[in-house]
């Protein structure tokens, strides 16, 4: 859903990226999956995270888990950050997105970064992810 249409300009194509890296994280995670993918802008993003995780400051990505049996949730991305991130990283806004989409979706199929161990693996799973995508590794130059 792009409910921010400014997401349109910033990647072209941008609904046929977010299946794609939604579809190569399903994949990694051995699981079939959809997910609804909500596309806006801070100021949205800042009232979820308020809402949701009682931070009231915009975030780059948002996963929601499900309730209901057999759905994995929602995932909600906002603009701005993204943007700001992505510039600040040196890559593209849509390699950026695709890598927060797979990001997200790893998180409503498990996979988390508390402790130090799930964050390597979580990060090695980003990282084959991208390469799936033929997009550069988010990971490396990170120190």
């Amino acid at each position: 859903m792009v409910e921010a249409p400014a997401w349109r300009s910033a990647v072209p194509r941008v609904e046929e990226v977010v299946r794609r890296a939604a579809a190569a994280a399903f994949e990694e995670a051995g699981e079939d999956g959809s997910v609804t993918v909500l596309l806006t802008d801070d100021r949205a993003i800042k009232r979820l995270n308020g809402d949701h995780r009682g931070k009231v400051k915009p975030t780059n990505v948002l996963s929601f888990p499900s309730l209901h049996p057999g759905v994995p949730g929602d995932v909600a991305l906002a603009l701005g950050t993204v943007r700001r991130e992505a510039r600040a990283a040196g890559r593209s806004v849509m390699a950026h997105l695709s890598h927060l989409v797979a990001h997200g979706v790893l998180h409503l199929t498990g996979h988390d970064h508390l402790h130090a161990g799930e964050a390597r693996r979580m990060e090695r799973a980003e990282a084959r992810i991208m390469r799936r995508l033929a997009l550069p590794n988010p990971w490396r130059g990170v120190a």
